[in-house]
Order: C-alpha cells, then sequence, then structure tokens
C-alpha cells in the first residue's frame, strides 16, 4: 500500500475526495479532504432515477479537478466509490465509463449493505468504546443502518431515504403528508434486530445538526467526531428545525450551505431515532471514506483493540525515537498510589500524556507544551472521547503546575477536579523529566513518605529539575 492514497465518495449530493497518509502499518492521518456538491442525483429522483446531463457533467467536471488534485498530493492510489444515485440510475454504468475516459478514476458502483457496512465498520474501529450501537448514515439518496454488537457489524440495511430525494419528491411540492407518509413506510423494514439506545449519527445532515448542538451548549471542542448528546434533551429543537420556513432558518447555528436539505435531514433522523428507541447520539466524523480505506489496509480485520491510529501517527511524526516517559508515568502512578488515590481509569490518559508530551519540540523549544497541548486536542481523534483527549491536553498543557494554562481554560467543564488535573500533570511532568536524562531502568519504591529511586543516582541535571518541580503532596525523593 502506498503512502498517500485518495478515496473518493460520490453521493448523491456531494462527491469528496479525501487524501490519507499513511505513518506506519496502522497509522494514518487525513492530509486533505475537498468536497464539491454535485448533486449527481438531482431531476433523477422525479425521472425513474436516469442521471440528467447537467448533473453529469458537473460531477465529471468535478472528478477533472480531484484528478488534479491527487497528482498534486502524490497519491499513488485512488479508491472510488459511488452510492445511491449511480446504483439507481439506469445510466449509472454510462456515466462510470465516461469519468473513467475522462480522468482513468475507476469508480465501484457499491449497493446498501456494502455501504452501511464500510460505514459501521469505520465507527466501530475509530470511535472511542462503546458497546453496542446502530450507525445512521444520511445520504442524498439513501440512509444506511449498521447493527454493532459483539465486536462485529450484525445486521444492515438501506433505505431509499435521502435529503436530495425527499426534497425533490414531496418537500419543493409542499406535500409534507406524503413526506411523512412515505418516510414511515421505508422505516418500517427496519427490524427489531436494530433496537438500540445508541445512534451512531453519520452523512453530513446528522453532523450538521450535531455541530448546531454544539454551537448552542457553546461546548469547548470543536471536532464533531465523538461529540455525544442526549437524543430526548434535544428532541424539542428537531421540532422546531423541521417546522421553520426557509427564510427562518438563520435563526439556526446551521450552515448556510444545508439550508436545503437539513429539514429533510433532520426528519429522515428523528423517525429513525424514534424507530430504533435511541437515547444518546454518538457523532462520527467517519463514515464510508474511512471504512473504504480502512478494508484496503486491514481487509476486513479490526485494528489491533489497544492500539489508536492517531496515537502512532503523532508519535511517528512529531515524537522522538526512543522514550520511555509511559513507562515511568505508569511506574510513578502505582508506587504513589497511597497518596494520590486516583482511579486507574486515568493511566491511560496519563500514559498517552507522557507519549506526547514532547512532540511540540518539533515546532519549536518555546511553549512547547502548549503546541503539543494543540497538537492533541486537533490530532488525537480516533479511538478517543472528547474528556479523554482534553485530558491528555490539559496533563501536558499543565506541564507539572498545579493550575491549567489559561489558554486551556475552555476545557474545565469536561475536565475532573483540580487535585485530579495537578496530580496527573505531577506524574507526567516527573516521567519527562527522567526520561529526558536519558534513563531506562529504574526502581521505584515509596515508604516512610519517601519516594526512593534506584538507577539515577549523581545525576545533577535530574536533581534539579525535580526540585523546580511542584509536588501535590509532601514527599521527600532519594536517589539510591
Amino acid at each position: 500500500m502506498p503512502k498517500r492514497v485518495g478515496v473518493i465518495d460520490l453521493g448523491s449530493n456531494s462527491a469528496r475526495l479525501v487524501i490519507f497518509e499513511r505513518t506506519s502499518r496502522f497509522g494514518f492521518f487525513i492530509l486533505a479532504e475537498h468536497k464539491i456538491k454535485v448533486r449527481l442525483g438531482e431531476g433523477a429522483y422525479e425521472n425513474g432515477g436516469v442521471l440528467q446531463p447537467a448533473a453529469m457533467q458537473k460531477c465529471l467536471d468535478a472528478f477533472v479537478e480531484f484528478k488534479e488534485l491527487l497528482q498534486k498530493y502524490g497519491a499513488k492510489r485512488v479508491l472510488c466509490v459511488g452510492t445511491s444515485a449511480l446504483r439507481d440510475a439506469p445510466n449509472g454504468g454510462e456515466f462510470i465509463k465516461l469519468v473513467f475516459k475522462k480522468t482513468k478514476i475507476a469508480i465501484r458502483k457499491i449497493d446498501g449493505e456494502s455501504e452501511a457496512y464500510f460505514g459501521g465498520y469505520a465507527a466501530h474501529n475509530l470511535l472511542s468504546d462503546f458497546k453496542e450501537g446502530v450507525s445512521v448514515d444520511i445520504g442524498g439518496g439513501s440512509t444506511e443502518l449498521a447493527r454493532i454488537k459483539n465486536g462485529k457489524i450484525e445486521a444492515k440495511i438501506s433505505l431509499n431515504l435521502g435529503t436530495v430525494r425527499l426534497k425533490e419528491l414531496f418537500f419543493d411540492k409542499g406535500d409534507m403528508a406524503g413526506l411523512y407518509g412515505y418516510v414511515n413506510e421505508a422505516i418500517s423494514a427496519v427490524g427489531d434486530e436494530f433496537a438500540s439506545s445508541n445512534l451512531i449519527a453519520m452523512g453530513g445532515s446528522a453532523r450538521a445538526l450535531s455541530n448546531a448542538i454544539m454551537a448552542i451548549e457553546n461546548y469547548p471542542i470543536k471536532i464533531v467526531h465523538n461529540y455525544c448528546y442526549d437524543y430526548e434533551k434535544y428532541a424539542p429543537f428537531f421540532s422546531k428545525l423541521i417546522g421553520a420556513k426557509t427564510l427562518e432558518l438563520a435563526k439556526f447555528p446551521i450552515k448556510k450551505e444545508r439550508y436545503d436539505t437539513i429539514r429533510e435531514g433532520a426528519i429522515i433522523f428523528s423517525e429513525i431515532a424514534k424507530k430504533i428507541g435511541a437515547k444518546s447520539v454518538i457523532t462520527s466524523g467517519v463514515g464510508v471514506r474511512e471504512g473504504v480505506f480502512l478494508g484496503s489496509i486491514l481487509h476486513g480485520a479490526n485494528l489491533p483493540k489497544n492500539f489508536n491510529p492517531s496515537l502512532k501517527s503523532l508519535q511517528d511524526r512529531f515524537a522522538s525515537e526512543s522514550s520511555h516517559a509511559d513507562k515511568f508515568a505508569k511506574a510513578l502512578f502505582s508506587v504513589l498510589f497511597s497518596l494520590h488515590k486516583l482511579e486507574d481509569r486515568y493511566i491511560g490518559p496519563l500514559c498517552y500524556a507522557a507519549k506526547l508530551c514532547e512532540i511540540g519540540a518539533r515546532l519549536g523549544f518555546y511553549a512547547k507544551h502548549e503546541s503539543a497541548a494543540s497538537m492533541v486536542l486537533n490530532g488525537l481523534n480516533y479511538r478517543t472521547s472528547h474528556e479523554q483527549k482534553a485530558l491528555i491536553a490539559a496533563i501536558i498543557a499543565m506541564h507539572g503546575k498545579p493550575n491549567l494554562s489559561p489558554n486551556f481554560a475552555n476545557l474545565s467543564e469536561i475536565l475532573p477536579n483540580e487535585r485530579t488535573l495537578a496530580w496527573l500533570s505531577f506524574l507526567c511532568e516527573f516521567a519527562r523529566i527522567l526520561n529526558e536524562n536519558a534513563l531506562k531502568n529504574l526502581e521505584f519504591k515509596f515508604e516512610n513518605l519517601t519516594l526512593q529511586i534506584a538507577g539515577a543516582k549523581n545525576k545533577l541535571m535530574l536533581k534539579d529539575s525535580l526540585r523546580k518541580l511542584s509536588k501535590p503532596a509532601v514527599f521527600a525523593i532519594n536517589f539510591i
């Protein structure tokens, strides 16, 4: 597999190109993302699914631009899938040939169950831990559901429900009774096997709804992936949005580009949420594109259980070649437990912070810890909850100090108490200092309020650094 891979997802409403860059076997990040609203399905739903000439030409023009971008980024492999509008179209094959002739990009037309699988597969592998849930991917022409449970996708279904489809067939004609009848008939195919309290929201409309709720809450983290909220709490908001007139949409925190289909998306989202009995919503920033990419490197398997591709990617790009900081942090957490008495759930974030606390040095020595914290907030996305990510960033930004930096004070609402932060920051900085002094094999023992460290005797710089470190409790440090 080449270092850079382009994945194109051609939907009924938009075509999106994502450039993935691999940093190691399973470590990767998104280098670039480009979206063009091609509206390939425009006019098709009123004409037996036949793709219209103007829509095909606009989409072809988009592929020409994508080809130029793929060459610019040096992507050596291109994976392209076409979804609802393409599979519904009697002339879909003709369009696929046209695109290949013009750009040499081969479009793979996937069926609805495959589309549902790729979305669910990406969510299962790249969201933070969840025991079970149903991914709901709302597109322009269709909506896909995947039941995720016991570490696998147990059921899949594709519904002919999409925002552009509803807009053309019903909404633009003011036929709301017909719209709801059509939606309810389609959703009746969703069986009891999809019942779940967790709805995993995918697709542009669902993410736009999550972004709107984040704006209403003045939520401190602006990345929508892994954002969670209570569905029932915001059901009245969805109802108001659905009932709003076009000129009233400016009152809602919705981007203008979404005005033409957001109400249709909210209807689909709400009706499916009620159908499956959803209580909470987990927003997924990943979907079909990530599923296709992961499938190409994992061949249908899942990522290793304790492996984080974002963490590995940050380490590959920015961390020093060898570090024992996470090992020291875990050992210090254990040996000083009688003082801090923190729950074991903090060990993971502490070790992540220890692994990443020095990555900001690649940007420059000064303010390197705040740089590293910002890099964590913006780059540690996969398999990490917002609370975990905020905690890791805060630990690094505090740099061993007892108080959170003002630049990160907005995170306080999703962080643990000050005492917990002070201890975790202290442990991380202690571990960083030990690692900075090129120490490897150390032994720790704590008794009579004294931390004894074997293997670091006669290290003057180490002793000076530790004297400056603010302890969250009174105890001595002795090197033997």
